[in-house]
């Protein structure tokens, strides 16, 4: 199959050579253009821009997602220094977000403004929002708005879908990569009898991962057969003037994963490890808007969105499901008193509901596994309305002060209030200042959160656990310095969070266990980075970061550096586009930092079950497109550096034992992998 994939790649590069001559860019996607009196004017769009107002952030726009495969929102931050994906474990494909050193539980992620993918969804979640259907993204740093909740700790991603009402056309991506996996995503809208002000939109997204690929020859699975079906369907509407935006969306997908070569299992007369999880998820949403003063802003808008997430596990003889409803609506009223005085106000409601049940079948467990597992089941359930208001001062975004306050209860933990502040103060044309502080909180679901720790032979042990909440502050520095005709960006920034309330993953206590419980002692993190952007020459831009991550949490008494978290990085991107835009090449190299690896324990044989730190470890990624008028044609690789973690599964020789660790991740489990897509733009779809 790799063969296969490899030719058809060169085959396709050498059609597209033989034809360069008779194209022409496609002008949608990587130029804008305005002709006048037969003079054409050519500005290349910004890909990535700092957010407006007082939020530290980053707007980053398909062009810069386009510049990697980018199949999914875990794989968008390839090129970003601030963001980190890493898996969870080696057996089930889970992945997380790290901002600010801390996982992506801290990190509130939004579908156009709206909470979503919480809970049983964490795990997985970065694997529902298919790359070709993102407009853009939004990430910010720190603490947010108070409008969109009390949630975000060390910051907000916010994803942005194309839209119904954009121009209509039809866009069509196919991807495969030497790993076995291949993509399908396909969207489309139309305007209603040619109306702008009706129109609707369909997006579907089909991927089948059929390779049981073994590169480390441990007999499990590199990366689990996943088969996913996504639809989703939107709709806007704009009469006078209110304004209606609406959706459904379905999602079917089949996770298998385990052992392949089960030698071992079957010298101890037992079956091969096996791990199912098969999910099915519907959303809907609905945005009401309507325009009161259009020469205040003064508008009112109702949100609101729903979602259910059924999903069926088993690990091993592990059964574990879990049936959650989400439920969220805001009602917002915003007005500017005058163009420097904005105010916004509202209310919100969130309801959270799961039905879970982990279990053990009587009569299953091997003499050798013990009674690992507790029988766990019950009902999680909490209401939580809450009311905001934000006073926002800004003189021309020159300086700009936003202050915000949430009061919110829960009929679980009470009576809780946000404070958040953002300052923005631009002193020169070279220099923009920001600085920020306020609260977050979070209530944890253990078992649906952090399912994919049941992969693990240890016993879980989980306690009732409080809500979490920290305070968390920050600054940045950004210069625009004239370095010869053009402009060196350069961003400096610091941001401390400290824990007040923290649910901990304990791997150091008990080599037997795993026991996720209440923060007993300090938590914090540090967090420095520095980045840069230069336009060497015509086309080519360079982009280089280095971030130092210190973040120390109590266990079992001591304080200590974080388990499988990356002490620093080094990132360094190259991304060159020919004077008439046929041709794009873009490269990142990244340097991950080495950490601590959770506190080993000593076999029979005297020696330590593994090394207590892991080095640095370097990767590289790089990506050829061709543009033409409606299509585009992208090659590349990943990982080129080969690196893959030695031994990601402890214990692989027997998975029924309580030694049997899978979860203790820091780095790739795949080596090397190519791939090779195409873009299809048919229509004048942006």
């Amino acid at each position: 199959m790799n063969k296969i994939i490899y030719l058809a790649s060169l085959s396709l590069l050498t059609c597209i050579s033989a034809s360069a001559q008779q194209s022409t860019p496609d002008s949608t996607a990587t130029l804008k253009d305005q002709t006048l009196d037969n003079v054409t004017v050519t500005a290349r769009a910004a890909t990535v821009r700092t957010l407006a107002g007082a939020i530290n952030g980053k707007d980053i726009l398909r062009d810069e997602l386009f510049k990697a495969a980018c199949c999914n929102l875990g794989e968008s931050f390839v090129n970003n220094p601030s963001v980190d994906v890493n898996y969870s474990d080696a057996t089930t494909g889970a992945r997380q977000v790290k901002l600010l050193g801390l996982s992506g539980t801290y990190v509130q992620m939004l579908t156009e403004n709206l909470p979503n993918f919480r809970g049983a969804a964490l795990p997985y979640g970065l694997g529902y929002v298919p790359g070709s259907w993102m407009k853009s993204l939004q990430v910010s740093k720190g603490n947010s708005s108070v409008k969109n909740g009390y949630e975000a700790m060390t910051g907000q991603i916010n994803v942005e879908y194309v839209k119904p009402e954009d121009p209509t056309g039809v866009s069509v991506n196919l991807y495969g990569n030497t790993m076995g996996k291949f993509e399908a995503n396909a969207d489309g809208n139309i305007h209603i009898n040619g109306n702008k002000n009706l129109s609707t939109e369909l997006l579907a997204h089909f991927e089948n991962n059929w390779s049981k690929h073994d590169g480390n020859g441990d007999g499990f699975q590199d990366d689990p057969q996943v088969r996913q079906y996504n639809l989703q369907n939107r709709w806007y509407w704009k009469t006078g003037n209110y304004m209606l935006h609406a959706g459904l969306s379905l999602l079917k997908e089949d996770r298998m994963s385990g052992q392949v070569n089960h030698h071992h299992s079957m010298t101890a007369g037992l079956a091969p490890y096996r791990i199912n999880i098969g999910t099915d998820r519907y959303e809907a949403y609905m945005k009401h808007a309507v325009i009161l003063n259009p020469e205040h802003g003064t508008n009112m808008a109702l949100m609101g969105n729903v979602s259910m997430h059924k999903q069926n596990a088993s690990y091993g003889i592990k059964q574990y499901d879990v049936n959650e409803k989400n439920a969220y609506a805001s009602l917002i009223f915003e007005t500017n008193f005058t163009p420097e005085h904005n105010l916004s106000a509202g209310l919100s409601l969130n309801y959270d509901y799961l039905h879970q049940n982990l279990s053990l079948p009587v009569g299953a467990i091997p003499s050798n596994y013990g009674n690992l597992y507790p029988l766990v089941g019950g009902i999680e359930s909490e209401t939580t309305p809450g009311a905001y208001v934000q006073y926002t001062y800004n003189v021309n975004g020159k300086f700009i002060a936003m202050a915000g306050l949430r009061v919110d209860h829960s009929n679980v933990y009470g009576t809780f209030v946000t404070p958040r502040f953002h300052l923005k103060w631009v002193p020169a044309s070279f220099l923009t200042i920001r600085l920020s502080a306020g609260k977050g909180y979070r209530s944890p679901h253990a078992l649906a959160e952090n399912n994919y720790l049941m992969a693990s032979g240890r016993r879980l042990i989980v306690d009732k656990l409080n809500q979490e909440s920290a305070w968390n502050y920050g600054t940045s520095l950004a210069f625009l310095i004239p370095v010869g005709q053009k402009t060196l960006k350069l961003n400096a920034e610091y941001y401390y969070t400290h824990f007040l309330s923290q649910t901990i993953v304990d791997y150091d206590t008990n080599p037997q266990e795993l026991h996720i419980t209440n923060l007993d002692g300090k938590s914090y993190s540090h967090t420095f980075q520095i980045d840069a952007s230069y336009p060497l020459f015509r086309g080519l831009e360079l982009t280089a970061a280095y971030r130092y991550n210190l973040v120390k949490a109590t266990y079992n008494g001591q304080l200590m550096w974080k388990p499988l978290q990356s002490r620093y990085k080094g990132l360094l991107t190259a991304s060159y586009k020919t004077p008439l835009g046929l041709w794009q090449f873009d490269a990142t190299v990244a340097l991950n930092g080495g950490g601590r690896m959770p506190e080993p324990y000593t076999l029979a044989s005297g020696n330590l079950s593994w090394d207590r730190n892991y080095k640095a470890y370097g990767q590289l990624n790089a990506q050829i497109t061709r543009y033409f008028h409606h299509f585009s044609v992208y090659i590349g690789g990943e990982n080129l550096t080969n690196f893959k973690q030695k031994n990601p599964i402890v214990g692989y020789q027997n998975p029924w034992d309580n030694g049997f660790e899978p979860t203790m991740i820091y780095g790739p489990i795949q080596g090397a992998m190519g791939y090779v897509g195409i873009r299809l733009n048919l229509g004048k779809r942006m």
